[in-house]
């Protein structure tokens, strides 16, 4: 194909890490993991230079999941790298590109694809954002222009390849799930410890709960820390957090088991576990990136050909104020700011709220269709993998007629649960977000099983040998 020929022609040119030449201990694995970390935390530290400060935020809900930070290196965040990856997932699921993921060649063009595609998107993800007014530089000069330009797309490379140094090996699991995690954590440590001041009804106040508690506490003024205007951490968003962490959990653990057994062994038995949360969080990381990218968009148009909200026509897709979006289409798909304007304006929320949810539900039937977790897909790959289900022929058409009593289920169900935590967490104020809690709580359970599997290697080099066989 000739899409594929230039992408591996391309490969040469794009920068690389190369995978280490032996097998790392798992010492060495945690301090190039905590490098990468290190890193990121101060990438998330540096300004951008040229840029004025203070603009307002309008990706502030979108932050966690794309673990960008608003005026710093990270404006940008994961964005860029989500996007492109998504992009050609969804491709390649459809078949529009082939790529044969047990093919070494093949999955190293598909790597050179995604870099690629990273590269343009955060080209047109930062023109966008200077174009928009997203980013504000300080003059209106080319030579400014052009130097925050330039370091958009050099921090995102550098988030690239600091995410593939992870993947390649030296390191644990995925760069992109780290800085997710640690961005979550964060946020929730910083809801409730920060002691930065905030302007809060005409005063200066802690931002955090905890001091805010301490500091209303001298007074007697414990009720106004129940709810806080602007999402500020509230004992209301602190309840919210606490009983979306108990539903996450419990929805994690909750699964349908399918028999299997070895074919070749039919002692040897267990089970495949389709999980309520079948598609975990990709729904909502494809309905967050849709919504961005839409909302960037219609900032592009807004500023070129409507500043003045004068176009009846294009104030059907987005009115803004002061960069602020205040009316259309864009303004009913972005989520009230706390619980007093989702109150104030009803319809805003229900809106929102019912097209978070419809988009859950659609990309997570999407996703299961193209991203090779259909019921079709799943029982060819049992059956390659020398499986069958105890009391059927070792055929993928009964393994299918089994699959599809349940994943079309529990796919609907499980976008239907994600895109509801989604609305009501942004409504409640919960503490890092209910998909930035949903996505640690992921990628928690992956590192706890990956370090598990790492020190059980470690501790019997034999099984490392056999996994690698």
């Amino acid at each position: 194909m000739v899409v594929k020929k230039f992408f591996r022609q391309i490969a040469y040119i794009l920068p690389e890490v190369e995978k280490p030449k032996k097998h790392l201990s798992l010492r060495t694995k945690l301090i190039w993991t905590g490098i990468v970390l290190l890193l990121y935390l101060i990438m998330g530290e540096i300004p951008l230079f040229g840029i004025a400060a203070g603009a307002q935020d309008p990706f502030k809900y979108a932050r966690i999941i794309f673990a960008s930070k608003r005026g710093s290196l990270l404006e940008l965040g994961i964005g860029p790298i989500v996007t492109a990856g998504l992009i050609l997932q969804l491709l390649a699921g459809a078949e529009i590109i082939r790529f044969d993921f047990t093919d070494p060649e093949d999955r190293a063009v598909f790597t050179a694809a995604t870099k690629f595609l990273t590269i343009i998107v955060t080209i047109v993800e930062a023109a966008a954002f200077i174009m928009s007014g997203l980013i504000q530089p300080q003059q209106f000069s080319f030579t400014i222009i052009t130097v925050v330009f330039i370091q958009l797309i050099l921090a995102t490379i550098i988030l690239m390849l600091l995410d593939e140094l992870v993947q390649k090996g030296w390191g644990l699991g995925s760069g992109i799930s780290l800085f997710i995690a640690v961005g979550v954590a964060e946020a929730i440590f910083l809801n409730l410890f920060s002691v930065l001041p905030v302007q809060e009804n005409g005063e200066l106040l802690p931002y955090g709960l905890i001091p805010y508690l301490i500091s209303k506490g001298m007074s007697g003024e414990w009720a106004s820390a129940l709810i806080r205007p602007t999402n500020f951490p509230s004992i209301l968003g602190f309840i919210a957090t606490l009983v979306t962490i108990f539903v996450i959990l419990y929805a994690e653990g909750i699964r349908i088991e399918i028999p299997i057994s070895m074919a070749r062994y039919r002692g040897v038995r267990s089970v495949y576990p389709i999980k309520l949360l079948y598609v975990s969080n990709i729904p909502i990381i494809l309905a967050s990136t849709l919504i961005m990218d839409m909302q960037l968009m219609s900032q592009v148009l807004w500023t070129s050909f409507n500043p003045n909200n004068a176009d009846p026509l294009f104030n059907l897709i987005i009115q803004m104020e002061n960069h602020t979006i205040t009316g259309g289409l864009m303004y009913y798909l972005m989520p009230p700011q706390d619980y007093f304007q989702a109150v104030s304006d009803p319809i805003r929320t229900i809106t929102f709220s019912i097209m978070m949810i419809i988009m859950a539900i659609i990309f997570a039937v999407v996703w299961v269709e193209v991203g090779g977790l259909s019921p079709e897909k799943v029982s060819q790959q049992l059956i390659d993998s020398g499986m069958q289900i105890p009391g059927f022929r070792r055929r993928a058409y009964s393994i299918n007629i089994i699959l599809k009593k349940y994943i079309p289920v529990v796919t609907i169900v499980g976008g239907f649960f994600v895109g509801v935590i989604a609305a009501l967490s942004q409504i409640f104020g919960v503490f890092g977000g209910g998909m930035g809690i949903l996505l640690m709580i992921d990628i928690l359970m992956q590192y706890y099983q990956l370090l598990m599997k790492e020190q059980l290697e470690e501790m019997y080099p034999a099984i490392h040998r056999l996994i690698k066989v």
